[in-house]
């Protein structure tokens, strides 16, 4: 366990420690220990406190204290990150500020469909307060039961509806941030159209905490899907679910909300390790794809277009098998195989990850090149891609082969990466689909951006925090 670092002066501990007051500074190493690793353990850091701020004027107060002492300070929201941006290194002199307190729903708003809701709120209760108001909050990840909005603004982070409604970015029309001089950026404003300036709102978000604290947000709500249509089906490749994607967006257009792609090893893990887990077709299938639709009619119209995205399907040749989903709890089962992915490959040893997108026609390649490329480096292992289809992103996950010690593995995972990421980058496409950069994808950025976009990433950087107290090592 780590203790608490001698770094940073004792008095200036303290100093900080009043501005939260003595309940929210946590300086115990066991009460410290959660906030110091992310999910994955990949990343391990030292801190001499967490402070745990419970409004934006402490956050500022923490912010220029900082800033006039050049004290890094790390945030931190709740902390189910992926690439360790959320994480302070092992110097121990970098203190972490949670957000967590931060968790008031502040307005919602049903006829301008808009909420204001602070940085510490957890995803599914965002969710649950445009619900309340008979709107929609249409981001959704598996960590929306403990992800915070802060988080998910700072990372841009994707999810399920991106198809449908867009990244993170596509969901806020204003901003409430402290700056690294403890001014606070008051721009919560609830405009569709601003036109006046620099979009500053943008500069934020997907910044991972180093140019700004977001401690607020005002977020687009939409009507509330008067009927849900779900569907699993078997295919019997990654080109046939491609096609029909095509032919689903052709006959439900909008109305097409989600479609994922899952491998039969995928399901199978899931079938082994999540308790209750239920295969729901007969047969096995190479690959599987979840649709929904959502229809602002009813349930009748959601369940029509489904019908006839899967006569077409089965017509053309293209869907081997399926099932729809007759009641709110079947779809729930069916899309909680589809959220267990990520965490049942760890009960089948290392697992190597990739978060990464390319243009959605070219998904098919990056599978078969990818997968035949690395079976090729090490022979057994286990290709595990899954994700988002309709909008290209893909985990292109390798599980260990059965018969490989997981730390032997596991250091041939810089080679795995370069191996995925040259593919990636000869098809257009992206290193990081909606995880972030963090620490573990800072060393590669050189390679996928240019050097005009770099400087002017650290020019940014330069003049929002200039003394490079937030979130240092990150990103850049």
């Amino acid at each position: 366990m780590n203790a608490p670092s001698a770094s940073l002066p004792r008095d200036l501990i303290d100093r900080f420690a009043a501005i939260v007051g003595a309940p929210y500074a946590v300086r115990e190493p066991h009460d410290i220990a959660p906030y110091l690793a992310e999910r994955r353990e990949l990343f391990h850091g030292r801190t001499p406190v967490v402070l745990r701020p419970g409004t934006v004027g402490e956050v500022a107060a923490i912010a220029k204290l900082a800033n006039e002492t050049k004290t890094p300070i790390v945030p931190q929201g709740g902390n189910t990150g992926l690439v360790g941006g959320q994480v302070p290194d092992e110097s121990g002199t970098e203190i972490i500020v949670s957000l967590s307190r931060l968790n008031r729903v502040r307005t919602v708003d049903a006829a301008a469909d808009a909420m204001i809701v602070e940085a510490g709120v957890i995803l599914a209760d965002a969710q649950a307060a445009a619900e309340a108001a008979d709107r929609l909050f249409p981001l959704s990840l598996a960590a929306e039961g403990s992800c915070q909005i802060g988080g998910n603004l700072s990372t841009n982070a994707g999810g399920t509806a991106v198809l449908a409604y867009g990244n993170a970015r596509d969901l806020v029309l204003g901003l409430e941030v402290v700056l690294a001089s403890g001014e606070i950026w008051g721009g919560l404003r609830t405009l569709r159209k601003d036109n006046t300036g620099y979009d500053l709102k943008n500069l934020f978000i997907g910044s991972e905490g180093t140019l700004g604290i977001i401690t607020a947000a005002a977020l687009k709500l939409f009507p509330k899907p008067r009927g849900v249509g779900t569907a699993f089906i078997g295919l019997a490749s990654p080109e046939a679910a491609l096609k029909l994607f095509h032919r689903a967006r052709a006959i439900a257009g909008q109305s097409l909300t989600s479609f994922e792609l899952m491998s039969r090893l995928g399901i199978e893990f899931v079938l082994r390790h999540l308790p209750g887990a239920r295969d729901p077709l007969a047969g096995r299938h190479d690959w599987y794809v979840l649709l929904e639709i959502s229809s602002g009619r009813s349930d009748e119209k959601a369940r029509a277009l489904v019908e006839a995205i899967f006569v077409e399907g089965v017509e053309a040749g293209l869907i081997e098998d399926g099932t729809r989903a007759e009641t709110v709890e079947q779809s729930r089962a069916l899309w909680h195989l589809r959220h267990a992915l990520p965490d049942v490959q760890k009960f089948e040893g290392g697992s190597i990850k990739h978060d990464v997108s390319v243009p959605v026609a070219a998904v098919p390649e990056l599978i078969a090149r990818g997968s035949a490329k690395v079976i090729g480096m090490i022979p057994g292992i286990r290709p595990v891609p899954f994700g988002h289809l309709g909008d290209g992103n893909i985990h292109f996950n390798f599980t260990q082969p059965t018969d490989m010690d997981k730390a032997a593995y596991l250091d041939r995972w810089d080679e795995v990466n370069a191996a995925i990421h040259e593919i990636v980058g000869e098809l257009g496409g992206s290193i990081s689909a909606e995880h972030g950069i963090g620490q573990l994808k800072r060393p590669l950025l050189p390679q996928f951006k240019s050097a005009v976009e770099l400087d002017l990433m650290r020019k940014i950087k330069k003049a929002l925090d200039p003394n490079g107290i937030l979130n240092p090592g990150k990103v850049l």
